[in-house]
């Protein structure tokens, strides 16, 4: 398939559209901008305009993406920093915007999903339903101390 030109103010526009329609961190900026085949003094000059405008702004993605992964998506802390890990974000802008999650929330999030899986479990004996629902727990990224606490 051939792939359509665009002029740079064209390639700066849909960049510009790309970061207001949702927050967006610097790897991906970056990845969008690979497939526009632009020369790396285009992307610097590119990505240069997108902070300076506010456009692109990684605190504000951190703590957007945090907000969104706990209370729609209920993850973890764990899975969380990995995930934004993964989008090259570095460990203390992530341990930094963590206060963006209650910690009251996050313990009655952790005992509502134990109590919804425990409920969907029929025919199980009581510990081994604590060690699915543990499991379970874990494996959304929340922290092993974090949900013995909260059942203790």
């Amino acid at each position: 398939m051939e792939k359509k030109s665009f002029s740079f103010e064209e390639i700066k526009q849909k960049l510009v559209n790309y970061c207001v329609y949702q927050d967006r961190c610097h790897a991906e900026v970056e990845q969008k901008m690979r497939e526009f085949l632009l020369i790396d003094e285009a992307k610097e000059e590119i990505i240069l305009f997108l902070l300076k405008e506010n456009f692109l702004n990684e605190e504000r993605f951190t703590r957007s993406y945090i907000r969104g992964k706990f209370y729609i998506k209920h993850w973890g802390k764990n899975k969380i920093k990995m995930n934004l890990k993964q989008k090259q974000i570095s460990e203390r802008l992530i341990n930094s915007c963590f206060d963006e999650i209650d910690d009251s929330d996050y313990e009655k999030t952790i005992r509502k999903i134990f109590e919804d899986y425990c409920s969907r479990l029929s025919g199980v004996k009581e510990y081994q339903k604590k060690n699915k629902a543990i499991k379970y727990l874990m494996g959304k990224g929340f922290e092993y101390e974090k949900i013995n606490d909260t059942f203790d």
